[in-house]
């Protein structure tokens, strides 16, 4: 089987489930990932043939694929803000809207007068600290998650990115445990906010697929990782502090309200490039 027979085949078979225009870029990434060529080597190496270990390989993937399993967890990697993570099912696959979340933050403190202490609360991958400390190398960071297996990931990842993260394993609505934690500068969290009712609206591939601990609480109490991190702001959180997290879209005046009635002084809600609300910044506690 050539590079070219290759593409077509597995086009073929991913056309079936996907559009074209996704097909076409799962295709590209599987070629690349299998092959280690980029697309203008592949273009130009289109007779070179695939090994019988390679074609092997393309078989599998695509017998995952077809089942929707998602490109990022059969390939094990996945791409955030120009680094390549490995994933698993133990983790959620890095979004585009959490890039952004990442990008505020180095925004407000590529600058600052001294070294951070940041924690990631329900790091998975890792890929917010991980990212933080390449692009402030000066602050200390922690990250913490429930999950064993994430947090598995998240090392390995920070030890192939070459970073050096203080990992800790702890279920943050256990407030008896937070005494354990750091006192830090900055909170940064993207913690589960999906309500369980919005499962039916979801696709197949990040129901079946993604980590049900990391996406949904219940429809009682969908701010409840939120309140957690208000309370543990109140001993944790520097005065001058600030939390950074990801938002559902539709929740976003009941989360500045939230953090308000914590005491923080500051809160601004932040939208996404899609427009949506995304992302709360809370500042100028004044309970503590």
């Amino acid at each position: 089987m050539t590079l070219r027979e290759a593409k077509q085949f597995l086009m073929a078979e991913l056309s079936a489930v996907y559009d074209t225009r996704e097909a076409a870029n799962i295709t590209d990434w599987v070629l690349e990932s299998l092959t280690s060529l980029s697309r203008v080597d592949r273009i130009v190496k289109t007779e070179n043939l695939l090994s019988p270990a390679q074609i092997e390989t393309l078989k599998h993937y695509n017998s995952e694929l077809i089942r929707h399993r998602p490109v990022q967890y059969v390939l094990h990697e996945s791409w955030f803000h120009g680094l390549r993570f490995y994933v698993n099912e133990h983790v959620l696959i890095p979004r585009p809207e959490t890039e952004e979340l990442v990008n505020l933050i180095i925004e407000d403190h590529s600058n600052a007068a001294s070294a951070l202490r940041i924690i990631d609360i329900g790091t998975g991958s890792g890929c917010i600290p991980i990212s933080l400390k390449h692009n402030l190398p000066q602050a200390t960071i922690y990250a913490c998650d429930v999950s064993a297996g994430a947090l598995e990931v998240a090392g390995k990842n920070a030890k192939d990115l070459g970073t050096a993260i203080q990992f800790i394993q702890q279920d943050i609505l256990d407030a008896t445990l937070w005494q354990q934690l750091p006192e830090v500068d900055i909170i940064v969290s993207n913690p589960p906010y999906i309500p369980e009712s919005d499962q039916s609206s979801m696709h197949t591939n990040v129901l079946e697929y993604e980590p049900h601990l990391a996406l949904f609480v219940s429809n009682e109490d969908p701010l409840t990782f939120y309140r957690a991190i208000a309370e543990l702001a109140q001993t944790k959180l520097a005065r001058s502090g600030t939390v950074y997290a990801e938002i559902h879209e539709d929740l976003g005046p009941a989360t500045m309200q939230l953090f308000s009635q914590y005491g923080f002084a500051q809160t601004q809600l932040i939208r996404d490039m899609q427009g949506k609300d995304r992302m709360i910044k809370a500042s100028g506690l004044t309970s503590r």
